[in-house]
């Protein structure tokens, strides 16, 4: 082979290296560039749970190569799909006995939903004087129906547009018997009918501190507020009140003496009633005598019937007498939950010693329920868990909850944190 030719096919291996080169480096640039559109585009799919027009998908892969992914992840929550469809979805079954997505949307949902849209300190849910209407919807809005919010979701409302106003003002309740989401109407017809109002307690629980009360039993409390409808011998066995029943209900009878005036309609419970869903929730604000078995009681009272019940179970135990309620659980086991931990509350409620703290009300109960620990978690985890599909690591919910209360509990914070730290953790991004 001649020099010039062998010459050439060095050129030739130099220029082919030269363009594999050129083609490497092409592609490592296209692969980054395509690396900040999958983040944007995982965000948006995620926050919003739709994919975003071009334009958007745009915008937000500028923000994140800027490194301004809050920015690009405040688009997302710009969508109209971030309330309508991501929030509504997470927020619904807290309305409900069942639990279920395939509910109407309704005023519980709204206020909650106005509160992430507003960035509201979240708490305020469990005791603020608020409540949350839909403008445009056909149906004004009532305490006894919920046309207002099912037709503003059969027509797709922009839930941005969401408005708030004092709930006792719409209502026409008394302001102390209103206590957030807790006395809206979906609430109030789905936890204060029928049952002796456990329910509600129950359900707060589970709804906004994650934990049933299987979870929190405490067989080493004051039992004194165990009310008289409670058997204490089951089955003929004391042990098993003793060793079961009371580590739920000592408690728990303790805390939900705050509900004592409230009832899902008439103030005294009608089981022959076939139509509660046309009704209302009673809040009594005049005592009065009614009758228990036949027989009247001994004084007038603003506790409901259905407190009063069944008192021959246990003639000996506690029979309420107003809505006062005292926490057991700030010591023991449940000491846990984090009691009182935050008491930069407006008006003041020093919750700062874990003695028995007593408060009369839903919303002082609601207070109490707000302020602990195990409430900011409980928020993060729900988040989390909707938005990335997976549960976080004991040090990323920590992490998220101090975010989340240092934001002044806005749960736009906690999406926020919640959808980059599951991004950040994807290797395939």
């Amino acid at each position: 082979m001649s020099i010039a030719n062998l010459l050439g096919k060095q050129i030739g291996k130099v220029a082919l290296v030269a363009a594999s080169t050129l083609c490497v480096f092409s592609l490592t640039i296209n692969t980054a560039n395509a690396g900040n559109r999958e983040k944007a585009k995982y965000i948006h799919d995620r926050i919003a749970g739709t994919a975003p027009t071009n334009a958007v998908l745009t915008s937000m892969t500028s923000d994140i190569a800027g490194g301004n992914v809050d920015d690009a992840i405040n688009t997302a929550m710009s969508d109209i799909n971030f309330l309508n469809v991501t929030v509504k979805n997470m927020v619904i079954p807290w309305t409900n006995k069942d639990q279920t997505v395939f509910f109407p949307f309704n005023d519980a949902a709204a206020t909650i939903t106005g509160y992430i849209k507003e960035g509201l300190d979240f708490r305020g849910i469990l005791f603020d004087d608020l409540i949350f209407t839909v403008p445009g919807s056909p149906a004004a809005y009532s305490t006894s129906n919920n046309n207002h919010y099912a037709q503003a979701e059969h027509q797709n409302i922009d839930l941005s547009t969401l408005t708030s106003q004092a709930q006792s003002t719409l209502t026409g309740y008394d302001a102390e018997a209103v206590s957030g989401v807790l006395t809206t109407r979906a609430s109030a017809r789905a936890f204060f009918y029928a049952g002796t109002n456990r329910a509600m307690f129950r359900y707060t629980m589970m709804n906004y501190l994650c934990v049933d009360l299987e979870e929190i039993k405490d067989i080493t409390r004051t039992n004194d507020r165990v009310r008289q409808d409670v058997a204490r011998d089951p089955g003929g066995d004391s042990d098993i009140f003793l060793n079961n029943c009371i580590g739920c209900h000592a408690g728990m009878d303790g805390l939900a003496g705050a509900y004592a005036y409230h009832q899902w309609g008439p103030a005294e419970f009608d089981a022959n009633d076939t139509n509660p869903d046309d009704e209302s929730m009673t809040y009594v604000s005049t005592p009065r005598i009614y009758q228990i078995d036949g027989v009247d009681i001994e004084a007038a009272t603003r506790v409901t019937q259905k407190h009063r019940i069944n008192p021959t179970n246990f003639k000996y135990g506690h029979i309420t007498a107003d809505n006062s309620w005292i926490n057991y659980w700030r010591t023991g086991v449940n000491a846990k939950l984090g009691w009182g931990k935050d008491t930069n509350l407006s008006p003041a409620n020093p919750l700062t010693s874990q003695a028995p703290h007593t408060g009369s009300g839903m919303a002082s109960l609601g207070r109490e329920l707000a302020n602990t620990e195990q409430f900011a978690r409980c928020q993060v985890l729900k988040v989390y868990r909707h938005v990335c599909h997976a549960d976080p690591s004991e040090g990323t919910l920590s992490t998220i909850t101090s975010a989340f209360s240092g934001s002044t509990y806005n749960m736009r914070t906690v999406y926020r944190e919640s959808v980059k730290d599951c991004m950040n953790s994807n290797g395939n991004l």
